[in-house]
């Protein structure tokens, strides 16, 4: 099951006696453990009834004695065994030796008192183990991987309907644009929205752009917007408010260099015939920036992306070297960049 799926069981009281957490989302993971230490455990009974085990320093056999020994205070206790580095096809060399085959018998009858938890923080394991298929088989298998596009759009409204505001397709684009897949991130965003609105309300384009704080990624997105729409007063203005809060142009300069390189990137991947995804694999870039990256680079011509970046290359060398001011140095930029696309706008397209 996927994470949103399994914390939404949890909250319900519907427990299972394993779970199997396998990915490389730390968020997910944290969130899964913290959810199941307060339906499972009394605050009173933390020292007794929650374990918690490092497997690169304790042997699965031990933790299994652990699970099958009756809890000293309560009904039911929790056990979290981190790094089950057994489950790789190359695990780590150590004294520690491991009896998977302990945990298979475990999984076939696990003991009604036990909530065990087996972590494996990785981004892949040996699939053709017998006791991965026997985790996959017996316990609450659940993905903790980082979010795909497929499920970002669903996964925020989830997070957002938890903290019961709702949010339109227009402000996840947004969320999504400006902070990425970062789940913690974007759960904390969200609750600083909820805040501000009140349950029960619906956030607004205008509300997300006021409370969401900037990221980076934003920053370059909104400059290259700018550019892209011919909107001289908002890039001034972006490129003044980065000022005031301590910004360098040069490093400016290079989140917007580095977008615009994106942009041509992609432009010559989707020209070679290459899919979102793969120029998403190709590039190393997650997919959802490739989808931002493909849509934007319909809006320029191959000849006038290569002129921008030769412009930004020119100017770097400018700031760098002290021929001019830094800061007038990236507005005259910002002036360039936006008159090319005044004049670009006016001639018939050759992407």
């Amino acid at each position: 099951m996927d994470y949103l799926e399994c914390m939404q069981q949890i909250k319900k009281d519907k427990i299972a006696p394993v779970y199997y957490l396998y990915g490389t989302e730390n968020y997910m993971t944290d969130m899964l453990r913290a959810t199941l230490t307060k339906k499972i455990v009394e605050p009173e009974d933390l020292d007794t009834n929650l374990s918690t085990y490092d497997l690169e320093e304790t042997t699965i056999q031990e933790v299994i004695i652990d699970a099958e020994t009756f809890p000293f205070f309560g009904e039911r206790k929790l056990i979290i065994a981190h790094n089950a580095d057994f489950l790789k096809a190359k695990p780590s060399v150590t004294d520690i030796l491991h009896q998977p085959e302990s945990l298979i018998t475990y999984l076939e009858n696990p003991a009604p008192y036990t909530v065990l938890v087996v972590i494996a923080p990785y981004e892949k394991v040996d699939e053709r183990k017998k006791i991965v298929k026997a985790l996959k088989k017996h316990a609450a298998f659940v993905e903790c991987q980082p979010l795909k596009e497929y499920n970002m759009q669903q996964t925020v409204k989830t997070l957002a309907n938890d903290l019961h505001i709702t949010v339109s397709n227009q402000v996840v684009d947004f969320l999504i644009e400006t902070i990425g897949s970062n789940l913690m991130v974007i759960q904390s965003e969200l609750e600083k929205m909820a805040l501000y609105a009140g349950a029960g309300n619906e956030i607004q384009l205008e509300t997300a752009k006021l409370l969401i704080s900037e990221q980076e990624n934003s920053t370059a997105f909104q400059l290259v917007d700018a550019v892209l729409t011919s909107d001289l007063k908002a890039a001034i203005n972006i490129k003044k408010d980065l000022e005031k809060k301590g910004e360098d142009p040069i490093g400016m300069l290079a989140l917007i260099t580095s977008q615009f390189r994106t942009i041509l990137q992609v432009k010559v991947l989707k020209q070679k015939g290459y899919t979102q995804q793969q120029i998403a694999q190709q590039l190393k870039i997650h997919p959802y920036t490739a989808k931002l990256a493909l849509n934007r680079q319909a809006s320029f011509t191959f000849a006038e992306l290569k002129k921008m970046i030769d412009k930004m290359a020119e100017t770097d060398l400018q700031m760098k070297t002290g021929a001019m001011d830094k800061s007038i140095a990236f507005e005259l930029l910002l002036y360039y960049l936006i008159q090319e696309r005044h004049k670009n706008n006016t001639k018939p397209s050759l992407a």
